[in-house]
């Protein structure tokens, strides 16, 4: 016997439906513009923590990930790097530490293709329901976060001999951080469904 396949919509997909492929269209290009914004914004702005600066980068894509459902979100991953492959500098350390190819081939490029990987990853999850529990969605970015690490840790080792510190540099760093924002999405998704799912209780209500 087969199994039904459960699909659940997502934040966006709930705020946003579409009811034709021109509304279709037009929804993913708002959106994934408006993505990249945000990504541009979150790889720019820096945080003051401990032991190194907390960026926003993996929030935001673990979090559109979330909210845009796996396709769309992949297809805002890939116009992101695009982005930064023309040369715009979109990335953290732009233009200071390079643009283009030459900056995505260097040390963090194994982080920015598992940028996209954790974004699809995270919105498949996403689109199981895992977003609307508060341990769905922090086993969703654990999961996220270690896809990220497995790339950019590879491609560190590939870059510089596996006989340097590769945790020292690409991993221990950064781990309090990515906990730190873990814990803040395992809030701040589930609570987005709550209010979401309010605001269709009021509007549902019937008027006396």
């Amino acid at each position: 016997m087969a199994h039904a396949t459960h699909h659940h919509a997502t934040l966006v997909g709930t705020l946003w439906p579409t009811d034709s492929r021109s509304n279709t269209i037009l929804r993913g290009s708002v959106l994934s513009i408006l993505g990249t914004l945000l990504l541009i914004i979150a790889a720019k702005v820096q945080v003051p923590f401990w032991p190194v600066p907390l960026t926003m980068g993996t929030l935001v894509v673990l979090g559109l990930g979330m909210a845009y459902g796996w396709r769309l979100a992949g297809a805002t991953m890939l116009l992101y790097m695009a982005e930064g492959a023309m040369g715009l500098p979109v990335f953290a350390g732009t233009p200071e530490k390079g643009i283009g190819v030459a900056y995505m081939m260097g040390g963090t490029g194994g982080y920015l293709v598992g940028y996209v990987l954790a974004a699809v990853t995270v919105g498949w999850l996403a689109e199981k329901g895992w977003d609307r529990t508060f341990l769905g969605t922090a086993l969703a970015m654990l999961i996220g976060n270690a896809v990220i690490y497995v790339p950019g840790l590879i491609w560190l080792g590939v870059l510089f001999g596996w006989d340097k510190p590769i945790f020292e540099w690409g991993f221990t760093p950064f781990i309090l951080g990515d906990v730190t924002k873990l814990a803040l999405a395992m809030v701040l998704m589930p609570l987005a469904w709550k209010l979401l799912g309010k605001r269709s209780t009021r509007k549902q209500a019937p008027s006396s």
